[in-house]
């Protein structure tokens, strides 16, 4: 796909709105609102890629773009990037296996909505600094 900063800017603004709504969510419906939060780290990861005009396709899914990301930023980038694929994992346990997960607890979206913003910042301080194809 092309590369396009525009496309990749308009990512970013999506996955603030994400943020947003999910700390909105926290209290009332937890669940949401971490899937929300977890959707917002995805697209802030995919605007990067977006940027260079790559993207990843259904066959990896979600892990590919942050293996994708990480090979570029880890390190020295890797500690704010670490927790997306946690939060796959535990985003994939609730969406999958909700009655066998524990459930989402505000302090847990509030406590990952951090780390997702962390995340946000980064790509938006990486997209311009990044070679694009």
């Amino acid at each position: 796909m092309p590369a396009s900063r525009q496309a990749a800017e308009a990512e970013l603004v999506r996955a603030r709105t994400h943020v947003g709504s999910a700390r909105q969510l926290a209290a009332t419906d937890a669940e949401g609102a971490y899937t929300l939060a977890y959707d917002a780290a995805r697209r802030a990861l995919a605007a990067v890629l977006q940027n260079q005009g790559l993207r990843a396709t259904s066959r990896g899914g979600h892990t590919v773009i942050y293996e994708a990301v990480r090979a570029q930023l880890d390190p020295p980038l890797g500690s704010v990037l670490r927790p997306f694929n946690r939060m796959r994992a535990r985003r994939n346990e609730v969406e999958y296996r909700s009655s066998e997960a524990p459930t989402v607890t505000p302090a847990e979206v509030s406590a990952d909505v951090t780390k997702v913003e962390a995340l946000i910042d980064l790509a938006e301080k990486a997209i311009p600094a990044m070679p694009r194809y």
